[in-house]
């Protein structure tokens, strides 16, 4: 019988709050010891810094101008909600399903219609409703499609229902158990007061800088809640602990039932999250114009398997979630659903088992979000604005904080000219003309994506 999968995804989680990544301030025993026994990837990115492009990215192995999602899908407006986003697309799930896997989700969808048990899930514990939502007190979920309202923290209430999948999932098929945190959200407020209160006490390193000088704030960064930034970080580490400790208790859980080495266990994150770096709170979407900066589009990642993948090691290849999508199809030995040429990803399962080096990997990470492309290499990032920028040029070895845009130094023509040629050549390859992230022209509004998808 195939191996288990648990895939663990985190919202809004940087790479940055994390013990396992240099992070002394944040207490997180239980991923840093999977950090630490397993394959941690020291440069793991999102190819779009927002919640539903992110998602779908992940699940299908596709860009979002390959499968069509720009933006995030607010679950507020009846017309984009009740849409399911990801029809016409074959998903990690549907694979595995159809290849004996019992499948569950747990958590957070974001693509539509989470009312409803979507296509590759046989067991579906969905959190239904607005986002962001209080992360304590009564909240609905979609059980089965059935809508219950239940009290306790998020992060709780989920890991309780992930545990209650393992022990009840059928014992003759591996399962595929995809558990979606939503705690790292903001608003920056009501974590566990004991785990909020810890961190309120310390003296936390400060994370803030002065503001983005490259455009203005907006949505999280105008949020109430990151006016008393010690208080807002206290929160927001409180969350991260409280995450670690859920996925404690589901490492426990395999260990108690004898699953600790049938499972493969993957944690990463959405995309990432400014706490105040560069002055913006919030992701891709913080700033207007939408960015780029490294703590929207770093993420946690790391693979965890005894006697499987070979443990103790941190690389540092770049890697994102479309590569992720390849290796579990592959580490699962499901075929991919249409030709390999519409797959920007790479297996990391040679690199994971130790049976092939990183040589010969891309040199290159490329990201979207709407009509912004970025290409980055290690010592630059592009970040291109279509159709008139503005653009932005950063020496990431000179200046990593991202602080000083070279994009009209004459000096650095040919460096732009360079990476502007591997854009255009990277998405000429892969994204679909009618889906391009070029015909959305002003987000960050979900409902452009529904005006685009009308226009199509």
């Amino acid at each position: 019988m195939a191996d288990n999968i648990l895939l663990i995804t985190a919202d809004d989680h940087g790479q940055w709050a994390l013990g396992a990544y240099g992070n002394r301030d944040v207490h997180t025993p239980n991923l840093d010891y999977l950090a630490n026994t397993g394959a941690q990837m020291a440069n793991a990115f999102t190819p779009t810094p927002v919640c539903s492009p992110a998602r779908a990215c992940l699940l299908t192995g596709r860009l979002a101008s390959q499968h069509g999602v720009h933006d995030y899908l607010s679950s507020r407006e009846p017309a984009v909600h009740g849409r399911e986003w990801l029809a016409g697309e074959t998903t990690l799930p549907q694979m595995l399903q159809a290849a004996g896997y019992e499948t569950a989700l747990v958590g957070k969808w974001h693509l539509g219609n989470d009312e409803q048990p979507q296509s590759g899930f046989d067991s579906w514990f969905a959190l239904s409703g607005d986002y962001p939502t209080e992360h304590g007190g009564a909240n609905r979920y979609s059980d089965q499609g059935r809508l219950r309202t239940i009290a306790g923290f998020k992060a709780q209430v989920l890991t309780d229902a992930a545990i209650s999948f393992l022990r009840r999932r059928e014992r003759t098929r591996p399962f595929f158990l995809f558990l979606n945190y939503v705690g790292t959200h903001s608003p920056w407020r009501g974590q566990p007061e004991r785990l909020v209160n810890h961190y309120r006490r310390r003296r936390l390193r400060d994370v803030g800088e002065a503001a983005y000088p490259f455009g203005r704030q907006a949505l999280e960064s105008t949020l109430p809640t990151r006016r008393d930034a010690h208080e807002a970080l206290a929160q927001y580490y409180a969350a991260v602990t409280h995450l670690d400790e859920g996925v404690g208790r589901l490492m426990d859980e395999l260990e108690a039932l004898s699953l600790d080495e049938a499972t493969l266990i993957v944690y990463t994150a959405d995309h990432g999250l400014n706490c105040g770096q560069h002055g913006v709170w919030g992701k891709g979407n913080g700033t207007l114009p939408l960015n780029m900066l490294e703590e929207s589009i770093r993420v946690p990642l790391i693979f965890k398997q005894a006697g499987r993948l070979f443990g103790g090691q941190r690389r540092a290849e770049f890697v994102d979630h479309l590569d992720v999508f390849r290796t579990l199809a592959d580490y699962a030995g499901v075929p991919l659903p249409r030709a390999e040429q519409t797959y920007a990803g790479r297996s990391l399962l040679p690199l994971l088992d130790n049976s092939g080096d990183g040589r010969g990997w891309r040199a290159r990470q490329f990201g979207e979000y709407g009509n912004l492309r970025m290409v980055r290499s290690q010592q630059f990032k592009l970040v291109h604005r279509y159709p008139d920028g503005p653009c932005e040029l950063f020496d990431l070895r000179a200046d990593p904080r991202e602080t000083t845009n070279l994009f009209e130094d004459t000096a650095y023509a040919a460096v732009v000219a360079a990476l502007s040629a591997e854009i255009d050549a990277y998405f000429g390859r892969y994204e679909d003309p009618v889906r391009s992230g070029l015909r959305v022209q002003a987000l960050p509004r979900h409902n452009d994506t529904e005006a685009w998808r009308a226009a199509a």
